[in-house]
């Protein structure tokens, strides 16, 4: 066997210049950025599909809720009226109790001799058409309205004395005072 050659070189290593060092950087640099570049785009439309998917999946949802939301459409604008009935109802069911309760506190006030002929109760007034036997009848029931906490002044507005009935016929009108709590 033949013995091998040992070659030895004696020339010195050629030195590699800093433009070749930086060209070699600047490659290998450059291709870690292009690949990166490469993965961040691919990435972002691939992530685009999964955002699509989701918008797709919105819209539908918005669909069926929409659809839920007009066929409620009725309902509620039946809960609306009801609501909106019920609260004009206890306005007026609350205006009755007040009215109720000064019409019988009213009608405790009448004395004997007394006949009524028309009693209107407003929001605001009371207006009483009555027949009176005596005089004294009259002052006693001016006065019971005079000393009403519920009713602020009293005005008499007619007196007319029937002499084929013998009876007095009279017109009062009453103002009911306003509560302060009424108005909050």
């Amino acid at each position: 066997m033949p013995k091998q050659r040992r070659l030895i070189n004696l020339l010195k290593a050629k030195e590699i210049s800093f433009l070749d060092k930086f060209l070699t950087w600047a490659l290998t640099i450059g291709r870690m950025v292009v690949i990166i570049t490469e993965i961040i785009a691919l990435s972002a439309f691939l992530y685009r599909f999964s955002l699509d998917r989701q918008l797709i999946d919105l819209h539908s949802d918005i669909r069926a809720k929409e659809a839920l939301v007009s066929s409620l459409k009725n309902s509620e604008e039946t809960y609306r009226n009801l609501q909106d009935r019920l609260a004009t109802a206890a306005i007026f069911s609350k205006t009755g109790e007040e009215e109720y309760t000064i019409f019988k506190d009213i009608v405790s006030f009448i004395p004997q001799g007394m006949k009524l002929d028309q009693v209107s109760i407003s929001h605001d007034r009371i207006q009483i058409d009555a027949n009176y036997q005596f005089i004294s009848s009259l002052t006693a029931f001016i006065n019971a309205l005079k000393g009403y906490p519920k009713i602020s002044s009293v005005n008499i507005n007619k007196i007319e004395n029937k002499l084929s009935t013998a009876v007095i016929s009279v017109g009062i009108t009453a103002s009911i005072a306003q509560d302060n709590n009424s108005n909050e």
